[in-house]
């Protein structure tokens, strides 16, 4: 009896979380010219492409999705390369203090980032980094760190020592560990740290709204909050179209790297 509630349970709450997305596909599936303006749970006509056509060209997501591509994939494969160093050196490698270490990395994850806009905006005014796609991606690369060392660190805590002990017993030297052992081990965990990083940078409008103005800079986020301003002349189709098709590359890496994250969440557990 208590599976069977188990089970219910679980699918009460799967519908709930589908609710949203239920009523984004169906609205975003409306046309303008048939939209009521309240929100609709059938469709009354197709206008889907009208809509993205129209998203696409009054927010300019094609730049703005090319800019988040580019912030994304090379602040999250930066930040988890830099993190699984980190990782190595605080599970692996007889460092001192171990515990500190973790701490002043893991502590930039427990301060809101909101505490950091002030400082943030006036060292890019005065450095040459605000509105520059380098700055961005110093930014994404700086707030993607700490959440992956945490993930990648619990992950070398659980390496078998005896792995290491032996590869040191032969003479390998810590950086040959590095990359013949511990890299290889550790794929799973770091596929899964980057697709989180990834969805977490690609979904940014923080940094992207205070830290870029130029078209040609700002990430894809920013671009749709630029139309959602426009929420009463284009319409909300419109906007939950141009929405749609903003998180389909998060929705594809997530289903592309499925294996690696179930899996590093195996090993976790």
């Amino acid at each position: 009896m208590s599976r069977i509630v188990r089970n219910c349970v679980v699918v009460l709450v799967a519908l709930l979380w589908f609710v949203p997305t239920y009523l984004l596909l169906v609205n975003g599936l409306t046309s303008v010219s048939h939209y009521t303006g309240s929100p609709r749970w059938f469709p009354n006509s197709f206008g889907l492409f009208a809509n993205v056509r129209s998203a696409w060209k009054l927010a300019g997501l094609g730049p703005a999705m090319a800019n988040s591509l580019y912030y994304a994939a090379v602040s999250s494969a930066a930040a988890v390369l830099l993190a699984s160093l980190a990782a190595f050196a605080a599970a692996v490698m007889p460092v001192r203090r171990r515990t500190l270490w973790f701490w002043l990395i893991y502590t930039g994850t427990l301060l809101p980032l909101q505490v950091f806009l002030r400082p943030l905006f006036l060292a890019y005014a005065n450095t040459g980094l605000y509105d520059t796609q380098i700055g961005m991606v110093v930014i994404y690369v700086a707030i993607a760190i700490p959440f992956a060392f945490f993930v990648l660190r619990n992950f070398a805590a659980g390496l078998p020592p005896e792995v290491i002990e032996a590869a040191r017993l032969d003479g390998a030297s810590w950086w040959r560990l590095f990359r013949s052992i511990y890299l290889p081990l550790s794929r799973s965990a770091m596929v899964a740290a980057f697709v989180f990083q990834f969805v977490a940078v690609w979904n940014d409008l923080l940094f992207g709204i205070t830290l870029a103005t130029s078209r040609n800079i700002r990430p894809v986020m920013a671009a749709l909050a630029d139309l959602q301003g426009n929420y009463s002349n284009v319409g909300p189709p419109v906007v939950l179209a141009g929405a749609l098709v903003v998180s389909l590359p998060t929705v594809v890496l997530f289903f592309a790297s499925q294996r690696f994250f179930v899996s590093s969440l195996k090993l976790n557990v």
